[in-house]
């Protein structure tokens, strides 16, 4: 049955408010007086929760996926770290993703392409595993981090003997919120990238790649700052990406970091050594390959129960360009109960 929509004559005859909201909405307006929840509020929601994931349970997670399922009929063989407050399964917090993968020693993950952005920290590897970029193979070595940037074609290879694992980062729920999304493989069926670049062995040589070895030695050069909300912290790239900043941590010993309360949301990784990360009052206790998620706005701050490294993953890059990036220091717990640590 097809309903009359009302002409501006019928609308503006409304003998009432009822009648009147009725009628708008047969013409898809609402009134924004009466709007059923607002869509302005003092301050930032906090939709999605704090969360950890253990490698050690991953790990074990991904060895039984390497016997059930392979690279010719998973696209990857990953494990979205899906946040317990999202209900599409997806997102680890509103604006990332991360994933764990792993591909086993002999295989090829078929190359492809995408308008997110990606970046992954080698957790595990033996010489020989690379990520192919744009037709460079870049070796994959424990501790280093690789980016895949919009529209890089880009597929894994290993020659190994052993499985890698790693760790993926992308802006996939940025990208599907805005929603420019294009993807396409690079290969034709039964293109092998693996055969195309047989003769070529992997390198380091690539503006793709951030060695663990230059960051230690940038983290020996920095200014020491233990007690401040990110250690002695040195940035990856400047930003590494457009929408993705990447910060390595150097975390002391048996000291607890300043509180953090920022609009930006921060994904941390951890490269080495073990400790624990409060969030909004509730602790995580990590150690090394684990991931954190701490969602914006929510007040957060670490320790680390021996030196530790965390890679640190923020969407701050697209909160600055925007003029949305807000950073406070909660005051103490006698003020508000926001310290966390």
């Amino acid at each position: 049955m097809t309903r009359k929509i009302p002409s501006r004559e019928e609308l503006a005859r409304s003998g009432s408010l009822e009648e009147l909201y009725g009628k708008l909405d047969l013409v898809g307006i609402a009134p924004g007086w009466n709007k059923k929840t607002p869509s302005l509020w003092s301050a930032p929601k906090k939709n999605f929760q704090p969360a950890h994931w253990a490698y050690e349970q991953a790990r074990g997670a991904l060895d039984a996926a390497g016997r059930l399922i392979n690279t010719e009929l998973a696209e990857r063989r990953n494990l979205i770290l899906f946040n317990p407050a999202s209900e599409a399964s997806y997102g680890t917090v509103r604006t990332l993703v991360a994933a764990y993968q792993m591909i086993m020693p002999g295989e090829w993950a078929r190359s492809h392409r995408h308008t997110p952005n990606a970046l992954r920290l080698i957790l595990d590897s033996e010489p020989g595993t690379y990520t192919e970029v744009d037709g460079v193979k870049i070796a994959m070595e424990p501790g280093d981090v690789l980016l895949t940037p919009n529209w890089s074609s880009h597929g894994h290879g290993n020659d190994s003997r052993a499985c890698a694992y790693w760790l993926d980062f992308l802006d996939v729920p940025l990208v599907q919120l805005l929603e420019p999304m294009f993807f396409e493989p690079a290969e034709e069926d039964g293109e092998s990238g693996k055969d195309a670049s047989a003769g070529a062995p992997p390198t380091k040589d690539s503006p793709f790649v951030f060695p663990l070895s230059e960051t230690l030695r940038h983290l020996d050069a920095a200014a020491p700052n233990p007690s401040g909300p990110f250690g002695t912290s040195v940035q990856l790239g400047n930003p590494a990406m457009d929408t993705i900043g990447l910060h390595v941590m150097r975390l002391a010993p048996r000291t607890k970091t300043a509180t953090l309360q920022t609009t930006a949301n921060n994904i941390y990784a951890v490269v080495q050594g073990s400790g624990a990360t409060t969030i909004d009052g509730e602790r995580f206790a990590w150690r090394r390959g684990d991931v954190i998620a701490a969602p914006a706005w929510r007040p957060h701050c670490h320790e680390a129960g021996d030196d530790a490294l965390l890679l640190r993953v923020t969407d701050e890059p697209v909160m600055q360009r925007l003029g949305l990036l807000r950073v406070e220091r909660p005051r103490g717990k006698a003020d508000d109960g926001l310290t966390c640590c």
